[in-house]
């Protein structure tokens, strides 16, 4: 099995070292002093669970490697419609994508059935330029439920979590799905094909959507969020939004708010990605996010007053940051 990892920052270079202990052939993707290190020593990941090191092949030229059976990719969901000469040379007719992808995705009605099936975001996938560099044909959803963080270039620690959900958008279970699966779980992850993994994206979204813009906004963590009553009571009302979305569409997670903020406040002082990407001048993945979902209650008529004021608080914030 080959599989090819676009992106192989702290979650790709994570997959790619656990898919190489199982014995596929995994080619890692990156560029910078992370792509050197890797080269040089490949990717030692350090873990509660054992630490160990894959010396795999990693470049950042995909012309390299050519077709693969898999492309992981673990880019921003903002990069998706630039990726075209990145991920061309290593698709061929059955490669499938793995899009391990915070928040809304562009193959969302892809399969959907019902009133909205086949219809194209705009928020996630402007003009259908995603849909045209990435076939929804192609996509295996994934829901990742594990932290990494990049230590140092070629260096990966794993803090918690090793679940990676995957599945169809037409919910069946393909021989594709259960190939990965088996692969990940061979190289000592979870990896269980979901009969609709929507579920597990909006589960997912519950907490992407509230705690990724207001950490943001207040510059704060989990444990600050969820402990001052203030911020406590507005992600309350946001998850309570996004569930309405969710189940006006046919989703149901399978989740309770109170549980959600519970496991929040287990994290800590976790800061999300959105803060790290602020505090790093990076642009922030809100599209996927809260633009997606505002998008989603306009078409099925349900009111979400208060992601409507976080997205136009976060909008500016995103812009001012952009300047």
């Amino acid at each position: 099995m080959k599989v090819a990892v676009l992106g192989a920052g702290a979650i790709g270079a994570y997959v790619g070292a656990a898919l190489h202990r199982a014995g596929a052939d995994v080619h890692l993707i990156a560029r910078g002093p992370h792509l050197a290190a890797m080269r040089q020593s490949g990717v030692h990941v350090l873990s509660p669970r054992g630490d160990f090191t894959a010396h795999t092949h990693a470049t950042d030229n995909p012309a390299d490697i050519g077709p693969a059976d898999y492309v992981f990719l673990g880019l921003k969901a903002t990069s998706y419609a630039a990726c075209g000469p990145l991920i061309e040379p290593l698709l061929h007719e059955n490669t499938a994508v793995i899009a391990a992808q915070n928040g809304i995705p562009w193959w969302y009605f892809h399969a959907h059935g019902g009133p909205h099936n086949g219809r194209q975001l705009e928020s996630v996938d402007p003009g259908g330029a995603v849909s045209a560099v990435l076939a929804p044909e192609r996509a295996i959803g994934c829901v990742v439920y594990a932290a990494t963080e990049l230590e140092a270039p070629g260096v990966v620690r794993h803090l918690e979590g090793t679940r990676f959900s995957i599945g169809e958008p037409d919910r069946s279970l393909s021989a594709r799905c259960l190939t990965f699966s088996e692969a990940m779980q061979a190289g000592g992850l979870k990896c269980p094909v979901e009969p609709d993994l929507r579920n597990d994206i909006w589960l997912k979204l519950l907490g992407n959507i509230s705690f990724n813009p207001i950490s943001a906004l207040a510059r704060a963590t989990m444990r600050q969020m969820c402990h001052h009553t203030g911020t406590r009571t507005v992600i309350t009302s946001m998850m309570e939004e996004t569930l309405a979305v969710a189940h006006a569409l046919g989703s149901h997670p399978d989740i309770t708010i109170e549980r959600r903020l519970a496991g929040a406040e287990k994290v800590g002082d976790h800061r999300t990605s959105t803060l790290q990407d602020l505090e790093a001048g990076k642009p922030l993945e809100l599209d996927v996010l809260l633009t997606a979902v505002i998008e989603l209650a306009t078409l099925t008529h349900t009111p979400v007053p208060t992601l409507t004021t976080i997205h136009a608080l976060s909008d500016l914030l995103a812009h001012q940051t952009a300047a």
